[in-house]
């Protein structure tokens, strides 16, 4: 059927590079190393860990320490404008406000004295 059609070279016909690996080839082939870690997302609807596997991991994560995901995230906890200033531009509004909030807040507790002080 491929060689009476007047479309294209007889190249586009053949089999070429379309053919599959030998058995030989495949069972010495490297294999791609099973488990690696962080390969299951926690979060993933659709993986099928169990539901004990599921817990346990969930039990582990509340046991870890949350740490900053950056030294950004972390300056952002202490003062919001912080990273923009950083970066060489100017804090959002949003940014603005929660500085604002914070500077309010930190001075409502020191009227109300040490919380949790002893008398």
């Amino acid at each position: 059927m491929s060689g009476t059609s007047s479309v294209g070279g007889p190249g586009v016909y053949e089999a070429g590079d379309q053919r599959t690996a030998p058995n030989s080839e495949i069972n010495t082939a490297e294999r791609y190393k099973e488990g690696q870690p962080n390969s299951h997302l926690p979060n993933d609807s659709k993986d099928e860990r169990s539901i004990a596997n599921k817990l346990a991991r969930e039990e582990k994560r509340q046991n870890e320490p949350e740490l900053p995901k950056s030294e950004e995230e972390a300056e952002s906890k202490k003062d919001p404008t912080l990273p923009a200033k950083n970066h060489g531009n100017e804090p959002s509004k949003g940014a603005k406000i929660d500085a604002e909030l914070k500077a309010e807040e930190e001075e409502i507790l020191k009227k109300k004295g040490a919380w949790g002080s002893k008398q």
